[in-house]
């Protein structure tokens, strides 16, 4: 009896750690690469428990919203980034500064719509592609990164912004890049009745 809870003790005194050499951003690029892998996992056991595209997408926007809404307080308490006073710049904010800390990569922004209030995020290179060549046979309706379009969804719930988030082109569709699209459900004009009431 006492071995075993020896051996138990010796199990939980083991010091993980990245060797001393390694800086931080090899460690992050490291995690970076672990997650890519991992999350093609997570989407072929997604496909291979529901047999609709419609499902899978569902359930990774939803896994992404969860994370979105518990990320958004790392990244404010980490980027110092204060209220943002329109909706461009915080498309902007959500390109150059929490992509880039969590993603390694800066989208290209594309200006609003007519209404104010529709955004995109043009993605040249998207990290969660980089191990898939084309998305699974017979699944053409998934959007394999459907995930990232939940985190930035709950996210910005989190800060009182909520938006519809969807992939408008998708380089595992044939496309030539990877665009996000983001369409806040206020209005500009509406903002602006509001405080004028």
């Amino acid at each position: 009896m006492s071995r075993s809870s020896n051996r138990k003790q010796e199990i939980y005194k083991i010091d993980w750690h990245l060797p001393a050499a390694s800086s931080t951003a090899a460690a992050r690029h490291i995690s970076s690469d672990l997650f890519v892998l991992t999350y093609g996992v997570l989407v072929a056991q997604l496909c291979q428990d529901y047999p609709s595209d419609e499902d899978v997408n569902k359930c990774l926007d939803s896994m992404g919203y969860n994370i979105g809404i518990r990320l958004v307080e790392d990244f404010l308490a980490n980027s110092g980034i204060k209220k943002c006073r329109s909706y461009s710049e915080t498309v902007d904010i959500i390109a150059k500064v929490a992509f880039k800390m969590y993603l390694g990569i800066t989208p290209t922004t594309v200006g609003a719509n007519d209404g104010g209030n529709g955004f995109s995020l043009v993605l040249d290179k998207n990290p969660l592609v980089d191990f898939v060549d084309e998305l699974p046979a017979g699944r053409p309706t998934l959007s394999y990164c459907n995930l990232l379009a939940g985190v930035i969804r709950g996210a910005l719930e989190m800060i009182h912004l909520p938006a519809d988030v969807t992939f408008i082109q998708d380089i595992l569709k044939g496309d030539d890049v990877t665009e996000i699209g983001i369409t806040f459900q206020r209005r500009v004009d509406d903002k602006k009745s509001k405080k004028n009431k």
